[in-house]
């Protein structure tokens, strides 16, 4: 539900005969979800450049180098027909390994504005897919519209949230929210939560995805629940493949604004209250902005969450006419083709190199 994959290139046989590999940082969650998903998985170093300690940007430019080495290797051994990536500094010694081998480079941008990285690696960049026509103007001679590809779960939701409701023991009826800030989870989102929440368990049910870092604070402040509040509440340091369930059973969500939110969302009808990130390069703040302007979401800063939440949350609970407009709104944005636009991009970038090479 938030970052995507530093690198990928690449594997495992797939059913359609095509060999997939993927390349990625050994911290990164890339490391745990590519072996997962059957896909061979090789760690190289990546580094950053935005970094103001001149020691730690030594060492970075150190790993950056050392990544390089270790993408010419890879490419060398695996002689990539395409190489497909989506950002991030991991990408770039993988790029530039394969444009020194005149290997076509496929980037997918998933924000509404490029970052650094996307920005200086799109020079050696065959093709740009963004997610929406609106991205296109940052790459005018390299953009391709493609949507955002989500998994094939979340394209399949249930009209009747009754059984997804079942699965965390809560009432098939009444008004249910999550909310949730990633794997190590939003500070101030859950913060506001905790302040709120004995009014906010008198009108709706919580699925409440703390992260790891706050789930200490969600365990103390249910001690003050009521037993009839605490039957309403489900707090999690973390779901896995249980999110898929409580995407199903939400009727809002509250989260971050990360590009995840510009294709989870949109596919599954989903209205959110999004609070974007105000670091991370700013990327979060215009994916935020996008689905609010289309009547989707309601964005609060992260400074006004204290203030904002109660009301912002008390009037979309008490006028459910609002919640089913912003409802329709995402959906409307759904982009359910938007993988298999992308496979065949890279697959035809792949195919016009076996081409020339055998010209």
């Amino acid at each position: 539900m938030s970052s995507p994959a530093p690198s990928v290139e690449d594997g495992s046989q797939s059913p359609s005969g095509l060999e997939i590999r993927y390349a990625g940082t050994a911290d990164g969650i890339e490391a745990k979800l590519a072996p997962q998903a059957g896909l061979d998985f090789v760690a190289i170093q990546a580094g950053q450049v935005r970094i103001r300690n001149p020691f730690k940007l030594v060492r970075s430019g150190v790993k950056l180098l050392y990544g390089g080495w270790q993408a010419r290797s890879l490419m060398r051994r695996w002689r990539p027909d395409a190489v497909f990536v989506t950002g991030g500094y991991a990408c770039a010694p993988v790029v530039w390994a394969a444009h020194r081998q005149r290997v076509p480079i496929l980037i997918y941008l998933p924000d509404m504005t490029p970052g650094l990285a996307v920005e200086r690696l799109s020079r050696y960049a065959d093709q740009i897919a963004v997610s929406f026509p609106e991205v296109a103007r940052f790459f005018p001679d390299q953009a391709i519209v493609t949507g955002y590809p989500v998994r094939s779960e979340l394209r399949k939701r249930s009209s009747n949230k009754t059984d997804a409701r079942t699965q965390f023991d809560l009432a098939p009826e009444q008004p249910t929210i999550l909310i949730f800030g990633g794997s190590r989870g939003a500070r101030s989102i859950n913060i506001a939560t905790a302040n709120i929440l004995p009014q906010l368990l008198e009108i709706a049910q919580v699925i409440h995805i703390t992260g790891t870092l706050d789930w200490s604070l969600s365990q103390e402040r249910a001690i003050d629940l009521t037993a009839e509040q605490r039957n309403r509440y489900r707090p999690y340091s973390y779901l896995h493949e249980e999110i898929i369930a409580a995407f199903n059973a939400a009727d809002l969500v509250i989260a971050r604004a990360g590009a995840a939110t510009l294709g989870e969302f949109p596919a599954l009808g989903l209205p959110a209250i999004l609070v974007p990130l105000p670091i991370s390069g700013g990327h979060q703040q215009p994916n935020a902005d996008y689905l609010a302007e289309r009547g989707a979401a309601i964005v609060i800063a992260d400074a006004d969450m204290p203030e904002r939440l109660w009301p912002a949350l008390h009037d979309l609970l008490t006028h459910p006419e609002k919640l089913a407009a912003m409802s329709q709104a995402s959906a409307s944005l759904a982009q359910p083709d938007a993988a298999d636009c992308i496979a065949s991009a890279l697959v035809a970038l792949a195919a016009q190199r076996t081409k020339q090479q055998n010209e």
